[in-house]
């Protein structure tokens, strides 16, 4: 399976700033993403969706408005991500569900 990034990298400056000084640490990051990615059957853009549900368990704003733009690069519409953070609900709580929803929400807005 191919990972693509979002067209024109929009990462975070501070990964890029990470990544420059550690060259060999983002290389090694970015061949576990891969292998873990090509390790089962499941397409890009529910490789995306499962992210964003990793994403609001664990609070990470940025990340979750990654995994966003690459859903929709694949293809999920605002719907598939937006039931995609519902499913959070009973299992993380009320308010980092909201919060994650308004996250997504604003990239939405923003687009790919």
């Amino acid at each position: 399976m191919e990972r693509t990034e979002p067209p024109g990298p929009r990462l975070p400056g501070t990964y890029k700033e990470f990544v420059r000084k550690f060259p060999a640490l983002g290389q090694s990051h970015e061949r576990i993403a891969k292998a873990v990615e090509d390790a089962g059957p499941l397409d890009a853009k529910t490789l995306a969706l499962i992210k964003i549900g990793i994403c609001v368990g664990a609070g990470l704003e940025s990340a979750l408005r990654s995994h966003v733009r690459r859903a929709m690069q694949h293809g999920a519409t605002a719907v598939e991500i937006e039931q995609t953070i519902l499913l959070g609900m009973n299992t993380v709580g009320f308010p980092r569900t909201v919060a994650a929803w308004a996250w997504a929400n604003e990239q939405l807005e923003r687009g790919v």
